[in-house]
C-alpha cells in the first residue's frame, strides 16, 4: 500500500493495486496525474511469454528499464534484443511490441514524460516495418547499463542511460549508487521518480519518512526537500527518471545561501 509523505512525496510497491491485463501484458499504474504528479508517470509492465499487444506511445517521450527477463522488443517493427539492466527510449509516436520466447516474463519499468492526457489503446502486434531503414538516431534506442561510463560524485556514482544522445531531449534516465549513510537534505527543479533496485533504507521528505527496499517506487514533486538514506551495510542502487531533462548531479541543498546547485556528497 502506498505511503504519502510531506509535500506529496509517495512511496509504493512496484505491483501495488490490481493490474490491467491485455493478452500477455499486465500493467500496474503507480504514479501519474491521478495521484498527484504534474507531468511524469511510472508504470510496471510485465510481458508474459508470447507476443504482446502493441503499445503506441503518444506525444510524450517514454523511457523504459528492464528489471528482469530476456526478450526481443520491436520498435516500429524493428527488432532489438534486450535483457535486464537495459534502458529503452521510445520517441513520440513509436509503437512497442514485445516478443518473449522464454518461460520467464520480461518485467519493465516505464516512465512517460509528460504523461499523455489521453490513455493510449493497445493495438495488434506490430512485427514488421514498412520501411527497410531503421530510424536515424545518434545511438540505438537500447542502452545497456554495462556499456555506460560511471560518473563519480564524491562517494557516489551514476550512469546515464537515456538522454539527448539517444534522442530524448525531454527526459533523463539514470542508475545511481548510494553508499551507507545519509546525505544532506536537498531538492531539485524537476519532477522525479525513483525505483530501488537493491539495498534498503529510508525515504525522507521533509520531516517525514518511510522504509524502502528493492522494488520500492517513489514519486518526488518538483522542489520537494528530500533525501534517500541507505541504512544497510552495502550499496543502495536506484533507477531515476526526471523531467525536464538535465544532469543527475545537480541538486540544491537546504540552507545554501546562494541557492546554487552543488554536487552530491
Amino acid at each position: 500500500m502506498a505511503v504519502l509523505l510531506e509535500g506529496g512525496c509517495r512511496v509504493a510497491g512496484m505491483r501495488d493495486g490490481k493490474p490491467a491485463i491485455n493478452g500477455t501484458l499486465s500493467v500496474w499504474p503507480l504514479v501519474g496525474r491521478a495521484n498527484g504528479a504534474s507531468a511524469i508517470s511510472l508504470r510496471t509492465l510485465k510481458f508474459a511469454p508470447g507476443l504482446s499487444p502493441a503499445l503506441k506511445n503518444l506525444e510524450c517521450d517514454e523511457v523504459l528499464y528492464v528489471l528482469s527477463g530476456v526478450a526481443n522488443v520491436l520498435i516500429d517493427g524493428f527488432s532489438y534484443p534486450v535483457q535486464a539492466e537495459s534502458g529503452i527510449y521510445l520517441r513520440p509516436g513509436a509503437i512497442l511490441t514485445v516478443d518473449n520466447p522464454n518461460p520467464e516474463p520480461l518485467v519493465v519499468i516505464s516512465s512517460q514524460c509528460p504523461e499523455p492526457l489521453a490513455e493510449a489503446n493497445t493495438l495488434p502486434p506490430k512485427t514488421a516495418s514498412q520501411s527497410a531503414e531503421r530510424p536515424l538516431l545518434q545511438r540505438p534506442p537500447i542502452v545497456r547499463l554495462a556499456d555506460r561510463k560511471a560518473v563519480p560524485t564524491a562517494d557516489r556514482w551514476y550512469r546515464v542511460l537515456v538522454d539527448d544522445e539517444v534522442g530524448s531531449k525531454q527526459v533523463t534516465q539514470f542508475v545511481g549508487s548510494i553508499p551507507p549513510g545519509r546525505a544532506p537534505d536537498h531538492f531539485h527543479n524537476y519532477e522525479e521518480v525513483l525505483v530501488i533496485l537493491r539495498g534498503s533504507g529510508r525515504m525522507w521528505a521533509g520531516e517525514t519518512n518511510a522504509p524502502i527496499g528493492s522494488g520500492s517506487c517513489i514519486y518526488l514533486p518538483k522542489g520537494q526537500v528530500h533525501c534517500v538514506e541507505n541504512t544497510g551495510a552495502d550499496e543502495l542502487r536506484l533507477l531515476g527518471v526526471f523531467y525536464p531533462a538535465g544532469s543527475p548531479s545537480v541538486r540544491y541543498e537546504v540552507g545554501n545561501p546562494s541557492n546554487s546547485p552543488v554536487a552530491p556528497n
